[in-house]
């Protein structure tokens, strides 16, 4: 009977981390002002990788475009459980010696290094089934946090729409509408740079994103025609956030929905709200001073990046409003819609804003609605 060798620091193998094993699959993307290349060892994470990026828009800020390199691994320690949960553990974030990092459960982590423009992503057999989880909270977390630390990008917690070449930022809380209102714009012929997550060229605010998919509640939907809403549903299928909502994940791409071709300039600010206009305008211009409070108040991560003071400086320069609700989304795109034909021009900025105060002003004051002065 041989005796299997034990391996110790005196007699190690060849190649004890697999440093020189290729992976099984190769797959490129140009995302976010970078290009992306993954090394994957499994199957159904290159399935991931696909859904997050494949048929995006290459985005670019400058020449040549940064490399960037992930690495994903299946660890082969931890088998299914069988007792099924809806979802993983949190991710617990840590950071040292350069190295930022998220730890889910025993075996499941990923590592980025800005400084090397690389990150690794570990996961666990029994974790590969939360497809969405995965994919959400390292993949995607590994390549932005790539993009925008070496980059030089300011992360925004907000969505982003536009026309050609211009863009305005859609700022609120979960639950204020950015998503329905990005479903209708779109519908309307708008361009849509990202839902929910949005990177800033403090520089010159031309702004990045990925614009794969758009997340709804299913009774958000009762105001599209029965067609439109046969077209979303059938590229959906419904996933479970955290908080415990269960929400259509519907994707954007291989449809007639326009995707920015481009990082769009940042030509406004909307900060939308979840009280309803009533009888007043549903759009009002904000002073800049009620802006950048705001702009601070709802990005506190971003407040604490490098590029955020320079990013203040070009915002503060810029005109911002809040959107209220109306009875239907087709009201606030129509408002929307109009500020971008009209407001991004310097002239046109002037007399939307203008006409906004005059509304505002001459608006029938309803009393016990909305009566109260922006935060």
């Amino acid at each position: 009977m041989t005796r299997k060798r034990r391996l110790s620091l005196a007699a190690p193998p060849p190649d004890p981390f697999g440093e020189h094993r290729p992976p099984a699959y190769r797959e490129r993307f140009q995302v976010l002002g970078g290009d992306f290349n993954f090394g994957i060892d499994s199957a159904r994470l290159r399935a991931l990788v696909r859904t997050a990026y494949s048929g995006l828009p290459p985005h670019q800020f400058r020449t040549p475009v940064p490399q960037f390199w992930v690495r994903l691994l299946v660890s082969q320690a931890g088998r299914a459980r069988r007792a099924q949960k809806s979802e993983p553990p949190p991710m617990k974030p840590l950071a040292g010696g350069g190295f930022l990092a998220g730890v889910v459960g025993r075996a499941t982590f990923v590592s980025v290094s800005p400084e090397q423009r690389t990150a690794m992503i570990v996961i666990s057999r029994d974790m590969l089934r939360y497809a969405y989880h995965l994919r959400y909270e390292l993949i995607e977390f590994a390549v932005y946090v790539l993009a925008a630390r070496v980059q030089g990008l300011v992360p925004l917690h907000a969505g982003c729409i536009g026309s050609g070449k211009q863009g305005i930022l859609l700022i609120g809380p979960s639950g204020a509408g950015k998503s329905t209102l990005v479903v209708h714009a779109l519908l309307s012929g708008l361009d849509l740079l990202a839902e929910d997550s949005v990177l800033i060229n403090p520089e010159d605010m031309r702004a990045t994103g990925v614009a794969n998919f758009v997340h709804l509640r299913r009774d958000s939907l009762r105001f599209l025609t029965r067609l439109d809403r046969e077209a979303l549903l059938a590229k959906s299928s419904v996933i479970r956030r955290r908080s415990g909502v269960s929400k259509l994940e519907i994707d954007l791409r291989h449809s007639r929905f326009p995707l920015a071709a481009a990082p769009l300039a940042i030509r406004a600010l909307v900060f939308l709200s979840s009280r309803r206009a009533g009888r007043r305008p549903l759009m009002t211009p904000l002073s800049t001073p009620v802006a950048l409070k705001r702009l601070a108040a709802s990005q506190r991560y971003a407040a604490h990046q490098a590029g955020w003071s320079k990013f203040i400086e070009h915002a503060s320069r810029l005109p911002a409003y809040e959107l209220q609700r109306g009875t239907r989304p087709g009201d606030a795109v129509e408002e929307v819609s109009a500020l971008i034909r009209e407001g991004l021009r310097p002239a046109g900025r002037a007399a939307h804003a203008s006409e906004m105060a005059l509304r505002a002003q001459n608006a029938p004051q309803v009393l016990g609605i909305n009566d109260r002065s922006p935060p």
